[in-house]
């Protein structure tokens, strides 16, 4: 049955996808975005949701923003997603600041939206239960040597909160899940300084091409749906086979 549900990093790609499809099946779908406030606000138009400005690594944006979802209602689905990643570098070339936002974003802000969710979702705190679906990557497998081995530690981090946390809050009726996606056709590949890297690396995979986004949206929102009712602790890779 569908309720509410958040998608971090939800005004392009992956979350945009995901956003999308859930208003498809249900849900009253918030949208969280930092910079891009005209595409989160179209997309929030276009599927009847709502967007909200907050950066994930700040814990006070993180408190107002689960405040904002509270007006629509209990939520029932968190989606993770919010990330970011950096241009190609050797790990010799890197900077404290680079890797601290680089963790903050991707690993305290998954933990600190899981920590509000938790609060609402929880048996424990008088929730009805839920889900929580965490985005990492294969980068977290293979360890992306020569472009962000930062980002790849970063998502190896959310592999165990997934499976730290589902154990933590499973007897409180809290599913808690990951999508592990390979290379995806986002604006990602841009920010990286390498916007052809997709459709390049994709080849290499089995299947002999990247992801799109709707690709990944449908492994999340089957994660968080009844279909998916016995299964927890999972990292379930949408990679092409790679």
């Amino acid at each position: 049955m569908a309720g509410v549900m958040l998608i971090t990093g939800g005004s392009r790609g992956i979350g945009a996808a995901t956003a999308r499809l859930a208003a498809q099946s249900g849900y009253k779908v918030a949208l969280n975005y930092v910079h891009n406030k005209t595409a989160a606000e179209n997309l929030a138009r276009e599927i009847g949701g709502v967007a909200i400005a907050a950066d994930v690594a700040v814990e006070k944006d993180v408190l107002r923003m689960f405040q904002e979802v509270d007006k629509l209602g209990r939520i029932s689905v968190l989606v993770n997603n919010a990330g970011i990643v950096d241009r190609s570098a050797r790990v010799d070339e890197m900077t404290a600041e680079r890797i601290n936002r680089m963790f903050a974003v991707n690993v305290t802000g998954s933990f600190l939206c899981a920590r509000e969710a938790v609060k609402r979702m929880s048996k424990r705190h008088g929730g009805a239960g839920g889900s929580i679906v965490n985005l990492s990557s294969v980068a977290a497998r293979i360890g992306a040597p020569a472009m962000y081995v930062d980002y790849a530690a970063s998502k190896a981090a959310i592999d165990t909160l997934t499976l730290g946390l589902s154990k933590e809050v499973g007897p409180e009726g809290i599913r808690v899940n990951a999508v592990r996606p390979g290379v995806v056709h986002t604006e990602i590949h841009a920010t990286s300084g390498d916007p052809e890297r997709a459709d390049r690396i994709g080849k290499g995979a089995p299947l002999e091409r990247a992801g799109e986004p709707e690709e990944i949206a449908r492994a999340i929102l089957w994660l968080a749906s009844e279909e998916a009712s016995y299964v927890s602790g999972a990292i379930l890779d949408v990679s092409g086979g790679r």
